[in-house]
Protein backbone atom coordinates (compact mmCIF):
# COMPACT_ATOMS: atom_id res chain seq x y z
CA UNK A 1 0.00 0.00 0.00
CA UNK A 2 1.69 3.36 -0.93
CA UNK A 3 1.35 6.79 0.77
CA UNK A 4 -1.48 8.96 -1.27
CA UNK A 5 -2.53 12.21 -1.26
CA UNK A 6 -4.63 13.58 1.97
CA UNK A 7 -7.66 13.58 0.29
CA UNK A 8 -7.67 10.18 -0.80
CA UNK A 9 -6.78 8.46 2.36
CA UNK A 10 -10.26 7.99 3.09
CA UNK A 11 -10.61 5.73 0.36
CA UNK A 12 -8.14 3.49 1.97
CA UNK A 13 -10.31 -0.58 1.65
CA UNK A 14 -11.02 -1.24 4.93
CA UNK A 15 -11.19 -5.17 4.13
CA UNK A 16 -7.28 -4.77 3.00
CA UNK A 17 -6.50 -3.59 6.27
CA UNK A 18 -7.74 -6.23 7.83
CA UNK A 19 -6.36 -8.67 5.47
CA UNK A 20 -3.40 -7.17 6.12
CA UNK A 21 -3.82 -6.85 9.55
CA UNK A 22 -4.92 -11.10 10.16
CA UNK A 23 -1.65 -12.00 7.86
CA UNK A 24 0.63 -10.54 10.40
CA UNK A 25 -0.45 -13.46 12.59
CA UNK A 26 0.08 -15.91 10.21
CA UNK A 27 3.47 -17.82 8.94
CA UNK A 28 4.46 -21.01 7.35
CA UNK A 29 6.08 -23.48 8.52
CA UNK A 30 8.65 -26.06 7.08
CA UNK A 31 6.11 -28.33 5.13
CA UNK A 32 4.69 -24.85 4.12
CA UNK A 33 1.33 -25.15 6.30
CA UNK A 34 0.06 -21.91 7.72
CA UNK A 35 0.44 -22.13 11.46
CA UNK A 36 -0.29 -18.71 13.86
CA UNK A 37 2.97 -16.62 14.76
CA UNK A 38 3.44 -15.16 18.86
CA UNK A 39 3.77 -11.88 19.44
CA UNK A 40 7.45 -10.64 19.07
CA UNK A 41 6.63 -8.10 21.66
CA UNK A 42 4.44 -8.54 24.89
CA UNK A 43 3.90 -5.23 27.06
CA UNK A 44 2.08 -6.00 30.78
CA UNK A 45 1.12 -3.36 33.03
CA UNK A 46 4.17 -1.22 32.21
CA UNK A 47 4.59 2.06 34.36
CA UNK A 48 7.15 4.67 35.01
CA UNK A 49 7.43 6.64 37.73
CA UNK A 50 10.36 9.40 37.80
CA UNK A 51 11.01 10.81 41.29
CA UNK A 52 10.92 14.84 40.62
CA UNK A 53 10.69 17.85 43.12
CA UNK A 54 7.69 20.15 42.63
CA UNK A 55 8.09 24.09 42.53
CA UNK A 56 10.80 25.33 44.80
CA UNK A 57 13.91 24.16 43.08
CA UNK A 58 16.08 22.17 45.44
CA UNK A 59 14.11 23.08 48.54
CA UNK A 60 10.89 21.73 46.75
CA UNK A 61 8.82 18.82 48.21
CA UNK A 62 9.38 14.94 46.64
CA UNK A 63 7.01 13.90 44.15
CA UNK A 64 6.39 11.48 41.89
CA UNK A 65 5.83 11.70 38.07
CA UNK A 66 3.98 9.14 36.95
CA UNK A 67 4.97 9.15 32.88
CA UNK A 68 3.47 5.50 32.04
CA UNK A 69 1.07 3.88 33.76
CA UNK A 70 -0.29 0.48 33.38
CA UNK A 71 -0.01 0.39 29.65
CA UNK A 72 -0.39 -3.33 28.09
CA UNK A 73 0.13 -4.18 24.47
CA UNK A 74 0.90 -7.20 21.73
CA UNK A 75 2.85 -6.67 18.66
CA UNK A 76 3.47 -9.48 16.00
CA UNK A 77 5.98 -9.75 13.42
CA UNK A 78 4.65 -7.77 10.66
CA UNK A 79 2.42 -5.79 12.30
CA UNK A 80 2.33 -1.97 13.08
CA UNK A 81 1.02 -0.62 16.06
CA UNK A 82 0.68 3.25 15.73
CA UNK A 83 0.68 5.42 18.85
CA UNK A 84 -0.24 8.83 19.16
CA UNK A 85 -1.75 11.17 21.16
CA UNK A 86 -0.60 15.05 22.68
CA UNK A 87 3.02 15.85 23.99
CA UNK A 88 3.98 14.80 27.77
CA UNK A 89 1.38 11.63 27.28
CA UNK A 90 4.08 9.42 27.45
CA UNK A 91 4.57 7.99 24.15
CA UNK A 92 8.16 8.47 23.64
CA UNK A 93 9.08 7.04 27.35
CA UNK A 94 6.91 3.68 26.73
CA UNK A 95 9.30 3.49 23.44
CA UNK A 96 12.10 3.72 25.68
CA UNK A 97 11.21 1.19 27.86
CA UNK A 98 10.10 -1.24 24.67
CA UNK A 99 13.80 -0.78 23.89
CA UNK A 100 15.44 -1.41 27.46
CA UNK A 101 16.74 2.44 27.47
CA UNK A 102 14.43 2.89 30.72
CA UNK A 103 13.79 -0.12 33.01
CA UNK A 104 10.03 0.26 34.28
CA UNK A 105 8.83 0.98 37.44
CA UNK A 106 6.41 -1.87 37.46
CA UNK A 107 5.32 -4.62 34.40
CA UNK A 108 6.86 -6.54 32.53
CA UNK A 109 8.73 -6.45 29.10
CA UNK A 110 8.99 -9.80 26.65
CA UNK A 111 10.57 -9.47 23.65
CA UNK A 112 10.56 -13.11 21.26
CA UNK A 113 9.13 -14.78 24.42
CA UNK A 114 11.99 -13.76 26.93
CA UNK A 115 12.03 -10.77 29.34
CA UNK A 116 13.92 -8.07 28.37
CA UNK A 117 17.02 -7.83 30.48
CA UNK A 118 18.25 -5.14 32.66
CA UNK A 119 19.78 -1.95 30.44
CA UNK A 120 23.36 -1.98 30.49
CA UNK A 121 24.38 -6.02 30.50
CA UNK A 122 25.60 -7.89 28.09
CA UNK A 123 22.46 -9.59 27.40
CA UNK A 124 20.72 -6.28 26.69
CA UNK A 125 23.57 -5.65 24.71
CA UNK A 126 23.25 -8.29 22.35
CA UNK A 127 19.22 -8.30 22.64
CA UNK A 128 19.89 -4.47 21.19
CA UNK A 129 21.02 -5.88 17.54
CA UNK A 130 17.26 -7.39 17.43
CA UNK A 131 15.60 -3.76 18.31
CA UNK A 132 16.95 -0.25 17.06
CA UNK A 133 15.16 3.27 16.59
CA UNK A 134 14.14 5.92 14.42
CA UNK A 135 14.57 9.05 15.53
CA UNK A 136 12.52 11.95 15.11
CA UNK A 137 15.23 14.53 13.69
CA UNK A 138 17.97 12.51 11.41
CA UNK A 139 20.35 15.58 11.64
CA UNK A 140 20.43 15.46 15.52
CA UNK A 141 20.73 11.32 14.96
CA UNK A 142 23.71 11.49 12.86
CA UNK A 143 27.03 12.74 13.39
CA UNK A 144 28.41 15.53 11.47
CA UNK A 145 31.67 14.82 11.54
CA UNK A 146 31.55 11.72 9.88
CA UNK A 147 30.69 10.33 6.45
CA UNK A 148 27.63 8.61 6.44
CA UNK A 149 28.79 5.61 4.91
CA UNK A 150 31.42 4.97 8.33
CA UNK A 151 27.90 5.55 10.67
CA UNK A 152 25.76 3.43 8.70
CA UNK A 153 28.66 0.16 9.15
CA UNK A 154 28.93 1.55 12.97
CA UNK A 155 26.90 -0.55 14.62
CA UNK A 156 28.44 -4.08 13.19
CA UNK A 157 31.61 -2.34 14.37
CA UNK A 158 30.09 -2.34 18.24
CA UNK A 159 28.90 -5.84 17.85
CA UNK A 160 32.15 -6.90 16.34
CA UNK A 161 30.43 -8.36 13.22
CA UNK A 162 32.04 -9.44 9.61
CA UNK A 163 35.46 -7.81 8.51
CA UNK A 164 36.09 -4.57 7.01
CA UNK A 165 34.92 -5.18 3.37
CA UNK A 166 32.31 -7.30 4.66
CA UNK A 167 30.36 -4.57 6.39
CA UNK A 168 31.56 -2.13 3.27
CA UNK A 169 29.35 -4.20 1.36
CA UNK A 170 26.88 -4.37 3.64
CA UNK A 171 26.18 -1.06 4.06
CA UNK A 172 26.33 0.04 0.69
CA UNK A 173 24.05 -2.80 -0.23
CA UNK A 174 21.63 -1.27 2.30
CA UNK A 175 22.21 2.26 1.00
CA UNK A 176 20.76 0.92 -2.03
CA UNK A 177 17.95 -0.91 -0.94
CA UNK A 178 16.66 2.42 0.89
CA UNK A 179 16.97 4.34 -2.44
CA UNK A 180 20.14 5.88 -2.29
CA UNK A 181 23.18 5.27 -4.49
CA UNK A 182 27.05 4.69 -3.81
CA UNK A 183 27.75 7.97 -4.24
CA UNK A 184 25.79 8.78 -1.15
CA UNK A 185 28.46 6.67 0.91
CA UNK A 186 31.49 9.14 1.16
CA UNK A 187 29.35 12.40 1.85
CA UNK A 188 28.32 14.40 5.39
CA UNK A 189 25.15 14.56 6.57
CA UNK A 190 25.14 18.22 6.06
CA UNK A 191 25.39 17.91 2.13
CA UNK A 192 22.13 15.22 2.24
CA UNK A 193 18.64 16.47 2.35
CA UNK A 194 16.20 15.61 5.01
CA UNK A 195 14.81 12.70 3.73
CA UNK A 196 17.79 11.17 2.39
CA UNK A 197 19.04 11.79 6.10
CA UNK A 198 16.25 10.14 7.31
CA UNK A 199 17.34 7.17 4.76
CA UNK A 200 20.95 7.37 6.16
CA UNK A 201 18.71 6.78 9.69
CA UNK A 202 16.89 3.82 8.80
CA UNK A 203 19.52 2.27 7.07
CA UNK A 204 21.90 2.17 10.10
CA UNK A 205 19.26 1.15 11.89
CA UNK A 206 18.30 -1.84 9.67
CA UNK A 207 22.29 -3.14 8.90
CA UNK A 208 21.59 -5.46 12.09
CA UNK A 209 19.03 -7.00 10.94
CA UNK A 210 16.13 -6.30 13.85
CA UNK A 211 13.29 -7.96 13.88
CA UNK A 212 11.67 -3.74 15.12
CA UNK A 213 11.44 -1.12 14.69
CA UNK A 214 10.59 1.80 17.35
CA UNK A 215 10.14 4.77 14.62
CA UNK A 216 9.47 7.94 17.25
CA UNK A 217 8.26 11.03 15.25
CA UNK A 218 10.13 9.87 12.10
CA UNK A 219 9.03 11.80 9.26
CA UNK A 220 7.61 15.17 12.01
CA UNK A 221 10.54 17.22 10.74
CA UNK A 222 9.99 16.48 6.87
CA UNK A 223 8.83 18.01 4.21
CA UNK A 224 4.98 16.29 2.78
CA UNK A 225 6.24 15.03 -0.07
CA UNK A 226 9.46 13.54 1.29
CA UNK A 227 6.86 12.32 4.39
CA UNK A 228 5.47 9.93 1.46
CA UNK A 229 8.46 8.72 0.66
CA UNK A 230 9.47 7.75 4.04
CA UNK A 231 6.17 6.14 4.65
CA UNK A 232 6.21 4.20 1.38
CA UNK A 233 9.82 3.21 2.18
CA UNK A 234 9.02 1.94 5.23
CA UNK A 235 6.29 -0.26 3.84
CA UNK A 236 8.46 -1.63 1.24
CA UNK A 237 11.23 -2.91 4.34
CA UNK A 238 8.04 -4.17 6.18
CA UNK A 239 7.06 -6.17 3.13
CA UNK A 240 10.36 -7.58 2.81
CA UNK A 241 11.71 -8.27 5.89
CA UNK A 242 8.54 -8.66 7.59
CA UNK A 243 9.28 -5.90 10.39
CA UNK A 244 7.46 -4.84 13.47
CA UNK A 245 6.89 -1.12 14.03
CA UNK A 246 6.09 0.74 16.72
CA UNK A 247 5.11 4.11 15.27
CA UNK A 248 4.84 7.23 16.94
CA UNK A 249 3.14 10.32 15.74
CA UNK A 250 0.98 12.79 16.36
CA UNK A 251 -0.24 12.88 12.65
CA UNK A 252 -3.61 10.34 12.85
CA UNK A 253 -3.86 10.64 9.38
CA UNK A 254 -0.55 8.93 8.67
CA UNK A 255 -0.45 6.77 11.45
CA UNK A 256 -4.03 5.50 9.51
CA UNK A 257 -1.89 4.76 6.77
CA UNK A 258 0.61 2.91 7.59
CA UNK A 259 -0.69 1.13 11.20
CA UNK A 260 -2.75 -2.11 11.72
CA UNK A 261 -4.03 -0.96 15.56
CA UNK A 262 -3.47 2.25 16.60
CA UNK A 263 -3.08 3.25 20.48
CA UNK A 264 -4.47 6.82 21.71
CA UNK A 265 -2.23 7.58 24.79
CA UNK A 266 -3.33 10.14 27.59
CA UNK A 267 -1.32 11.53 30.80
CA UNK A 268 0.12 7.54 30.63
CA UNK A 269 -2.45 5.30 29.70
CA UNK A 270 -3.65 3.92 26.53
CA UNK A 271 -7.45 5.16 26.62
CA UNK A 272 -8.41 3.48 23.12
CA UNK A 273 -7.10 1.04 21.12
CA UNK A 274 -8.67 -0.86 17.97
CA UNK A 275 -8.60 -0.83 13.93
CA UNK A 276 -7.41 2.43 12.42
CA UNK A 277 -10.64 2.86 10.09
CA UNK A 278 -12.95 2.23 13.13
CA UNK A 279 -11.24 4.56 15.32
CA UNK A 280 -11.39 7.41 12.81
CA UNK A 281 -14.36 6.49 11.55
CA UNK A 282 -16.19 6.47 14.88
CA UNK A 283 -13.75 6.85 17.81
CA UNK A 284 -15.48 6.06 21.26
CA UNK A 285 -13.58 7.59 23.90
CA UNK A 286 -13.91 11.95 24.50
CA UNK A 287 -10.39 12.06 23.90
CA UNK A 288 -10.18 10.51 20.61
CA UNK A 289 -13.27 11.94 19.16
CA UNK A 290 -11.34 15.49 20.00
CA UNK A 291 -8.45 14.02 18.25
CA UNK A 292 -10.19 12.89 15.05
CA UNK A 293 -12.34 16.17 14.92
CA UNK A 294 -9.43 18.15 14.37
CA UNK A 295 -8.23 16.48 11.41
CA UNK A 296 -8.13 18.87 8.58
CA UNK A 297 -11.11 17.71 6.32
CA UNK A 298 -10.69 19.09 2.35
CA UNK A 299 -14.43 18.17 2.20
CA UNK A 300 -17.34 19.81 3.78
CA UNK A 301 -19.55 17.03 3.51
CA UNK A 302 -16.98 14.54 5.78
CA UNK A 303 -16.10 17.36 8.40
CA UNK A 304 -17.89 16.75 11.86
CA UNK A 305 -18.04 19.31 14.23
CA UNK A 306 -14.86 20.23 15.77
CA UNK A 307 -14.98 19.13 19.81
CA UNK A 308 -12.64 22.07 21.46
CA UNK A 309 -11.66 20.39 24.98
CA UNK A 310 -11.33 23.22 27.72
CA UNK A 311 -8.54 23.73 29.90
CA UNK A 312 -4.95 21.98 29.73
CA UNK A 313 -3.57 18.78 30.37
CA UNK A 314 -3.51 17.96 34.27
CA UNK A 315 0.13 18.28 35.42
CA UNK A 316 1.37 13.69 35.76
CA UNK A 317 3.08 15.12 39.52
CA UNK A 318 -1.21 15.88 40.66
CA UNK A 319 -3.10 13.62 38.95
CA UNK A 320 -6.61 14.15 39.33
CA UNK A 321 -8.30 10.93 41.06
CA UNK A 322 -10.67 8.86 38.49
CA UNK A 323 -10.49 9.05 34.64
CA UNK A 324 -7.51 11.25 34.33
CA UNK A 325 -9.38 13.24 31.71
CA UNK A 326 -12.46 14.36 33.50
CA UNK A 327 -11.42 17.53 33.80
CA UNK A 328 -11.49 18.50 30.50
CA UNK A 329 -14.26 15.71 29.37
CA UNK A 330 -17.63 17.06 28.08
CA UNK A 331 -19.77 14.24 28.86
CA UNK A 332 -18.15 13.37 32.24
CA UNK A 333 -20.01 11.91 35.11
CA UNK A 334 -19.50 11.49 38.90
CA UNK A 335 -18.26 7.88 38.06
CA UNK A 336 -15.37 9.13 36.06
CA UNK A 337 -14.05 11.33 38.67
CA UNK A 338 -14.17 8.46 41.59
CA UNK A 339 -13.55 5.83 39.59
CA UNK A 340 -10.27 4.91 37.29
CA UNK A 341 -11.81 3.15 33.82
CA UNK A 342 -10.43 0.07 32.88
CA UNK A 343 -9.23 -0.65 29.18
CA UNK A 344 -11.71 -3.58 27.93
CA UNK A 345 -13.39 -4.72 24.68
CA UNK A 346 -15.98 -2.69 23.59
CA UNK A 347 -17.08 -4.77 20.43
CA UNK A 348 -14.99 -6.69 18.04
CA UNK A 349 -11.30 -5.80 18.00
CA UNK A 350 -11.73 -2.18 20.14
CA UNK A 351 -10.58 -1.42 23.48
CA UNK A 352 -11.53 1.54 25.64
CA UNK A 353 -11.12 3.14 28.90
CA UNK A 354 -13.99 5.20 29.36
CA UNK A 355 -17.16 4.55 31.88
CA UNK A 356 -19.90 6.71 29.30
CA UNK A 357 -18.58 4.91 26.44
CA UNK A 358 -19.39 1.41 27.97
CA UNK A 359 -22.68 2.82 29.80
CA UNK A 360 -21.23 2.64 32.98
CA UNK A 361 -20.88 6.53 33.67
CA UNK A 362 -24.07 6.75 35.86
CA UNK A 363 -25.59 10.41 35.69
CA UNK A 364 -23.61 13.43 35.88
Amino acid sequence: MRASRADDLPAISASLRVLRGSLCFLSTNATGDVVSTAPILEARNLARVFAVRRSGGLFGRPAQLHAVDDVSFDLAPGETLGLVGESGCGKSTTAKLVLGLLAPSAGEIRFEGAAVPAPGTAAWRALRRRMQMVFQDPMGALDRRLPVGAQVMEPLAIHGLGEAGARRERAQALLEAVGLGAHHFDRYPHELSGGQRQRIVLARAMILEPSLLVCDEPISALDVSIQAQVINLLLDLQEKYRLAYLFISHDLKVVRQISHRVAVMYLGRIVEEGDPDEILAEPAHPYSQALVSAIPVAAAARRRPRLILKGDPPNPVDRPPGCAFHTRCPVATARCRDDVPVLKALGGTRRVACHVAHGEGGSA
